[in-house]
């Protein structure tokens, strides 16, 4: 399914492989500003239904990716910054529009602000990195989609839900804590074990295993 794998005559480097499901990650990540600009002008039905195909395009680029072997090492980090700038950049626009709490927005940012930042200093201290998520992190994210997609199901069609949306809140801010913690507790003890092995060895394990390297 990849358009294209071929050295560059000009540079002598290899072109970064683009096939479909990177392509409908790219196309994710194109539709955040337009979500936020459709929820600021109050257009909220179209803006729930952008972000509900956004929303599904995140399983949709996964499934091909797995089951045609169509995973690259691009689509590894492309996949969780589009993530990213989805949740973050529909979160603070319905923060900012007093559709979610300020505290659960808060949150749920300065989580993806730690995983980014804890990233850039474990590949510092490392020299390496490998873009897996946990399971939790799946969950959380799953979690997160589920109640920007309430929220916006709600003003866009104006249904009552209870007190549906204040439970899957406090099932995010759980979900969204516990991941974060993982991370830090998981990449703390990647790092102490890797900067305790020699440099040498360390080039041997990537050697021995191509596919991690970034």
């Amino acid at each position: 399914m990849a358009f294209v794998t071929r050295r560059s005559h000009y540079f002598g480097r290899p072109k970064v492989k683009m096939n479909i499901p990177n392509l409908i990650t790219l196309a994710r990540l194109a539709a955040v500003p337009v979500i936020i600009w459709l929820i600021l002008d109050n257009d909220m039905k179209i803006a729930f239904w952008v972000f509900f195909v956004a929303a599904i395009s995140d399983a949709v680029d996964g499934f091909i990716a797995k089951h045609f072997n169509a995973e690259t090492v691009f689509g590894t980090y492309l996949d969780p910054i589009a993530d990213k700038a989805l949740l973050v950049g529909v979160y603070l626009t319905l923060g900012n529009e007093g559709y979610l709490h300020t505290w659960l927005v808060i949150l749920v940012v300065f989580r993806d602000l730690v995983i980014v930042g804890g990233a850039v200093l474990f590949h510092t201290v490392t020299q390496e990195l490998t873009m897996r998520p946990l399971r939790i992190s799946k969950i959380n994210t799953l979690f997160q989609l589920l109640l920007a997609i309430g929220v916006l199901w709600i003003q866009a069609y104006g249904i009552d839900d209870g007190l549906g949306l204040e439970v899957m809140g406090y099932i995010v801010a759980a979900t969204t804590l516990w991941s974060g913690t993982s991370y830090v507790i998981t990449w703390s003890h990647r790092a102490t074990i890797i900067s305790g092995v020699p440099r040498d060895q360390v080039s041997d394990q990537r050697a021995d295993h191509p596919e991690d390297k970034a």
